[in-house]
């Protein structure tokens, strides 16, 4: 396990008139403990504020030592914020994975972009995936009486021999057991696969899926998403990207999968990641056939979603706009077809005209496909010398990093984007309404529905306006 750094929990701002300032508290003043216990992240200091009684140990910027004996009730809205939610640091991984993302970075990025998180409390806390390997007895005594579920387990492959050639460490092995464990104790949890072909897929997919289907309903769900692959690989193992014939064996496997879980079970609980049906050249499947789409975050249905998202919407739809507006979108080679699809009808409407240009990768290479990995510098080379109009609308999962996350992968932010194209550019949500609203300029709501022009040189006349409307 990686050595962990000294907790500090530093203050960071007070509210004025609540109950952290009536007692003196000061941006600057670390709290050393509550009730005795040293805290190493948020979670654990709203554990211990929920307290009977809360004695709270603090540190002025002085260097004195002050305690503080909190009235009944002034725990509840207490009214600080602290300079950072893990006061002892992120928990980083010890793993080798012969897939591992970060080892196929270009250098010369941020330094964030270099951090192995394998930290459980940002699985519980925003979904993020952990291997377990990294766990002290303290940390899994901690999510038992903290009941911290559900987790997030990147499984990869359920075999032990199989697991640790994965991922490049013993602790690797005994995952089931260790998924137990957990359940057992009222712990649930999502698990996913990342499958190389060649390595854990196949028979070995079949594996997997029998051995985590089984811990059922502890396993709430398991996911397949396809290796991802850069052109940064020089000396890491030798992996090649799913082709388009394996990548439909595999979506055929695991249908196979579902439809047998589907009947034992009540539920398909093994979903196939967006990326794998784009690879593949296949539709999506419907909605029913996410369940509620349980890992959305983990790219599982986000296309359906989109699709129904907009279908919902297009009786609103106005058949033209008063105003010609012609604008500009960008999106990744996966989500092309269908964010073409749903441009196409935007492009019905008289008066609108959205470009739609699809980004390949260079920064991290072509095979890298998703629209979350685009950069700025893949956008504007893309971009550069063309007709835009009057805005540009990126991904908003293009934008990853700080409080509003306006900055993409190689620490270009919204400003930089926008002075290098000469036009202003904003993010666009995953919404379909959201993003059909900000594409039309306004709320469907309060579009009216005006008529399209009955007389061919209206529609020529408007036709030229939109050509000059940049």
């Amino acid at each position: 396990m990686s050595e962990r750094k000294e907790p500090r929990a530093t203050v960071s701002t007070v509210e004025p008139g609540s109950p952290a300032d009536q007692v003196g508290l000061e941006p600057g003043d670390v709290i050393e403990s509550i009730n005795g216990r040293v805290l190493t992240d948020i979670l654990e200091y709203r554990f211990q504020m929920a307290a009977d009684q809360v004695v709270l140990a603090i540190r002025k910027p002085d260097g004195r030592q002050v305690t503080l004996e909190l009235p009944a009730g002034a725990a509840e809205g207490f009214g600080i914020d602290f300079e950072d939610p893990l006061f002892d640091g992120i928990y980083t991984c010890d793993n080798k994975c012969v897939f591992c993302f970060v080892h196929q970075s270009p250098k010369k990025m941020r330094k964030t972009m270099y951090i192995m998180d394998d930290d459980y409390r940002l699985s519980f806390w925003h979904g993020h995936f952990v291997t377990l390997t990294n766990l002290s007895p303290e940390d899994v005594q901690r999510i038992l009486d903290q009941r911290m579920s559900p987790l997030n387990v990147s499984v990869h492959a359920t075999e032990d021999e199989l697991r640790e050639m994965l991922m490049g460490t013993p602790k690797a092995r005994g995952v089931i057991r260790d998924l137990r464990m957990l359940i057992d104790a009222g712990i649930e949890l999502n698990t996913q696969l990342v499958l190389c072909p060649g390595l854990n897929d196949a028979e070995h997919l079949d594996r997997s899926i029998e051995d985590l289907a089984s811990l059922y309903p502890g396993v709430r769900t398991i996911s397949a998403v396809p290796v991802g692959l850069t052109r940064h690989r020089e000396k890491l193992f030798p992996l090649d990207p799913y082709t388009r014939e394996q990548a439909r064996a595999t979506i055929a496997q695991i249908k196979t999968w579902q439809e047998r879980l589907r009947k034992d079970l009540g539920t398909r609980l093994v979903f196939v990641a967006d990326e794998f049906y784009s690879i593949a050249g296949l539709e999506v499947p419907p909605a029913e056939a996410y369940e509620g789409y349980p890992q959305l975050e983990n790219g599982i249905g986000l296309l359906r979603q989109l699709l129904d998202d907009f279908a919902a919407v297009e009786p609103l739809l106005p058949e033209a706009l008063e105003e010609p507006r012609r604008v500009s979108a960008v999106t990744g080679v996966s989500a092309a077809p269908t964010v073409r699809r749903v441009l196409d009808r935007l492009n019905q409407i008289d008066g609108l005209q959205v470009d739609l240009t699809v980004v390949e990768n260079d920064f991290y290479g072509r095979s890298v496909t998703v629209a979350g990995l685009l950069t700025g510098q893949d956008v504007t080379r893309a971009l550069r010398g063309k007709e835009l109009g009057k805005v540009i609308f990126l991904p908003e999962v293009m934008f990853r990093d700080g409080a509003a996350k306006r900055v993409t992968l190689d620490d270009w932010d919204l400003e930089d984007l926008a002075r290098e194209l000469g036009r202003p550019i904003e993010r666009l949500p995953r919404n379909g309404r959201l993003a059909a609203e900000m594409l039309i300029g306004r709320a469907l709501s309060d579009v009216l529905r005006v008529p399209a022009p009955q007389s061919a040189l209206a529609a020529a006349r408007r036709k030229r306006a939109l050509h000059h409307a940049h």
